[in-house]
């Protein structure tokens, strides 16, 4: 598993091989800090965009930004090892910047994959500009309801 978690210099490489062999690469990203079925159909379906998938794993700093103090509750070492376990997953990448910019530079996708909670209009202008600079597509996947990280933390402590 430890061979699918890549730096940002090895996930540019990578992605680089994958296209040299013509193989469409398809990119995500997320916190992913509390692993739910929701989750897993999600990485599942953006797979299945491409020829490889590869996950922008949102650091623990940026984390504790984006969603607020006692988050993430699992370190970033060890949520990108349970995505790295997923078979739908072929590479993980932690990138600590609270925007995946730099990450979807390096991944270069044909295809980028984002929840049912976006739309192409509201993803972040900066992470868009890159996107249409490779030419990526973004493919909107059906918001799975009923689980949320967040929900299921709320149900933990009433447990």
């Amino acid at each position: 598993m430890k061979k699918k978690i890549l730096s940002l210099e090895q996930l540019a490489a990578k992605s680089g091989q994958l296209r040299s062999a013509g193989k469409g690469v398809v990119a995500t990203n997320g916190c992913f800090d509390i692993l739910h079925v929701g989750h897993v159909r999600y990485l599942a379906a953006a797979r299945k965009l491409g020829d490889a998938l590869v996950v922008g794993l949102n650091g623990d700093s940026s984390v504790r930004q984006l969603k607020g103090e006692g988050r993430p509750v699992n370190p970033e070492q060890d949520r990108a090892e349970v995505l790295a376990a997923l078979e739908s997953v072929d590479y993980v990448t932690i990138f600590p910047e609270l925007r995946a910019t730099n990450f979807l530079r390096a991944a270069q996708p044909a295809v980028y994959a984002k929840g049912g909670d976006y739309t192409a209009d509201t993803l972040d202008p900066e992470e868009r500009a890159v996107l249409e600079k490779f030419g990526t597509k973004i493919e909107i996947i059906p918001f799975e309801q009923g689980y949320s990280t967040s929900q299921l933390l709320t149900r933990i402590g009433k447990g």
